[in-house]
């Protein structure tokens, strides 16, 4: 056999080797290829149930070891490419109490001095600062308001290198210590980083310090949080915590927080953090409300994303590549149907993904799909049911969650059923929190949740019964579902080390083993010949791009109702009348509901932000060739003090076309508001939000076509 030959075989035989050569044990390593797996579960071990208890505010990790206006809390984030990242940390600390003022970010600059070399640093890079407060409007309650919090954004670097810094204001002095940071490889096939750590439902435990040991000692190039960063909302304004709030405080006027917990985290995970890039996504216990109905100010304002290169302008979802991955982070707390911003931005993203480039398609949210523990079982049903057929149709890989506090890997899977091409689904909220571990699974007798009790209050209720497979006509499964493959209760964190275009090992690490003793491992294998990915999206319509859509076909509709009921000789016609008179008796066991919705049904609800439009409706004029396109944008306002919105403020435009991928045509209207107004004391007025309405007209040459608007 000559070398050529000998060179071929080598490398059609690379995937069944890859194991082997890279890792000792290879052969005890199984790959997704052997699957799909007959469902595990490791029994509970019940002499490891974690330190869940919060570090103390005494603790020396967490308490504030600068002077005036020096750096603290220093962390790196990735921007969307390889060539850049974001350097953040705070200065002055933080206030708390009755009386707060904030601090004036003007006061100190933002800057950070980089290099190649350690000294000198030859680069200079200047950035932005802010504060936010959390505020209560509740007798009794504690204000917060933070340190100046400082974002820089370094660009041009080189990938793959190794980069110094310092940050601070040179001028007052106040800068930091040299630290360093490494970049990610450029996107191609063939470039990766060594490891990235995954890990979710963090908090600042004692559980959370092992983890995060476990963490270090793996020399991770990159870490994803997913989600529930530093569990401030377990606790009241004024320190006092609990492992379970609603328990404990359930007469709170407004679900509080501690927001110095914050800070502790953030002194605690400097270390790692100052040299490591992380990249968060929000959880549920990031919501954070406070006055004013404002949500996430913490989580929004401490940490740098990548929105605004990724082209989503919003800190709740985003993108970014890392070598030969790409990157999806999903906001699970955000409106995500198919009318909503993030599935449209979702839409675009995924359609500029080139997998010649970037092979890999990863994608993370916080509250899991796939997960088979009774707690928060089946919780985001709804944003499954809205997204997953376009993650599978783009041949996601990979999707990391955290949510419920235990580890669990899915079987390749797809609308519940097993399927090659589906994705891999793994749930780790493992990381420490003090809510300790989730223990019960869903499918053990007297777990199954009431479906009632699994809406949520983004996308409502979706949670029906199985229609097919074995748990049909059933909410959960009598056994381990098919498509879970392990699961396990311990704490831990995992190790992604994608090894080329096809193949990356995964390797879960529980907190109790030794520290190079894995949990769980397995090699996820991709196959692009078995499950091509398309270069855009196919049987969506309508919503491949995104747009409200009509069937002018309503035109036709006697016609095609005639069509329809014309074969059946049961219905009579009033050929054959007169006909004898019948009375149907009342049937007294069905009175209907005729009781309202109320305003708290998430079906009545508004569910979109600013100007974005609701309450669309399609009308017909006269002829077949023009329709009216009517919406609302703005809220209604109610009571004494109305103050009615400028209709000016908005303009009326449709964009419309044949083509999904080409709106070609515009049109703009009209807009105007109404009042409802009553001349007598204690009676509300009323005033509506903006109301437009566009004709679109010589649309339609021919009756029955159909037509797309946004």
């Amino acid at each position: 056999m000559d070398l050529v030959s000998q060179l071929v075989l080598t490398l059609l035989a690379l995937p069944f080797l890859l194991p082997l050569l890279l890792h000792g044990d290879g052969g005890h390593i199984p790959t997704t290829l052997q699957g799909p797996f007959k469902p595990l579960t490791v029994p509970l071990d019940e002499t490891f149930r974690g330190h869940a208890v919060d570090l103390p505010d005494t603790d020396p990790r967490v308490q504030r070891n600068v002077q005036g206006l020096e750096p603290e809390q220093i962390s790196i984030s990735l921007s969307a490419k390889h060539d850049s990242v974001w350097i953040s940390w705070i200065t002055g600390d933080h206030q708390i109490g009755d009386n707060i003022k904030p601090l004036n970010p003007k006061t100190v600059g933002s800057v950070v001095r980089y290099g190649r070399l350690r000294f000198p640093l030859t680069h200079e890079e200047a950035g932005h600062s802010l504060i936010y407060s959390q505020l209560y409007p509740f007798e009794g309650l504690q204000n917060y308001t933070s340190g100046i919090i400082h974002h820089v954004r370094l660009k041009g670097l080189k990938p793959e290198t190794l980069y110094y810094y310092k940050c601070g204001d040179p001028s007052v002095p106040a800068m930091s210590d040299v630290y360093y940071f490494k970049t990610m490889p450029a996107p191609g096939p063939h470039s990766y980083p060594r490891r990235i750590a995954i890990m979710g439902d963090m908090g600042l435990t004692y559980n959370t310090t092992s983890t995060v040991d476990h963490l270090i000692s793996n020399d991770p190039d990159l870490i994803l949080l997913i989600g529930d960063v530093t569990y401030a909302n377990l606790y009241l304004t004024n320190g006092t915590g609990s492992d379970c709030y609603s328990c404990s405080f359930s007469q709170t006027p407004i679900h509080e927080t501690y927001q110095p917990r914050w800070d502790y985290w953030g002194r605690f995970m400097q270390p790692v953090l100052s040299k490591v890039s992380v990249m968060v996504i929000e959880g549920n216990h990031d919501i954070e409300p406070q006055a004013e109905n404002r949500t996430f100010a913490a989580y929004s304002s401490r940490f740098a994303f990548p929105s605004k290169e990724s082209k989503s302008h919003s800190a709740l979802y985003y993108s970014f590549d890392a070598g030969g991955i790409h990157f999806i982070m999903l906001g699970a707390y955000v409106a995500y149907d198919k009318s909503a911003d993030q599935y449209k931005w979702l839409m675009r993203d995924l359609a500029s993904v080139d997998r010649e480039v970037t092979p890999w398609l990863v994608a993370t949210w916080h509250a899991p799909w796939y997960s088979t523990y009774k707690a928060h079982y089946r919780e985001v049903e709804c944003m499954r049911v809205a997204m997953e057929e376009l993650l599978y149709q783009y041949g996601v890989d990979l999707v990391f969650s955290g949510h419920v506090h235990a580890y669990e890997r899915s079987n390749r899977v797809y609308n519940y059923t097993l399927d090659p091409c589906g994705p891999v689904y793994i749930t780790i909220g493992d990381g420490g929190n003090r809510e300790k571990m989730a223990i019960n699974h869903a499918d053990e007798p007297g777990n199954c949740p009431e479906p009632s009790s699994t809406s949520d209050d983004i996308g409502g209720f979706c949670g029906f019964n199985f229609t097919s497979g074995p748990a049909a006509g059933k909410f959960c499964w009598d056994r381990q579902p098919e498509y879970s493959a392990y699961r396990e209760t311990s704490f831990g964190h995992g190790i992604l080390e994608v090894k080329n275009e096809t193949h990356a090992l995964w390797t879960w690490h529980r907190n109790q083993d030794l520290y190079n003793e894995p949990g769980d491992r397995i090699y996820i294998v991709r196959q692009p010949d078995r499950c091509p990915c398309p270069s855009e999206p196919q049987n969506l319509l309508p919503y491949s791009m995104q747009m409200d859509w009509f069937v002018v076909t309503l035109l036709a509709l006697p016609l095609i109702l005639s069509y329809v009921n014309g074969g059946d000789n049961d219905i009579p016609t009033t050929l054959e009348g007169p006909f004898d008179p019948v009375t149907i008796p009342l049937d007294t066991s069905s009175r209907g509901n005729a009781v309202d919705l109320p305003d708290n049904d998430y079906r009545v609800q508004r569910r979109v932000q600013g100007f974005n439009p609701e309450q669309i409706s399609v009308s017909l004029s006269s002829n077949h060739d023009s329709v009216w396109i009517s919406w609302i944008t703005g809220d209604y306002q109610i009571g004494d003090n109305i103050k009615p919105l400028n209709p000016k403020k908005v303009h009326s435009v449709v964009r419309y076309g044949r083509s999904p991928f080409r709106l070609n045509h515009e049109e703009d209207g009209d807009s105007l508001i109404y009042s409802q107004l009553y001349p007598y004391e204690d009676i509300q007025n009323y005033t509506s939000g903006i109301i437009h309405r566009v004709r679109l007209t010589g649309m339609i040459t021919k009756p029955n076509l159909l037509d797309l608007f946004e």
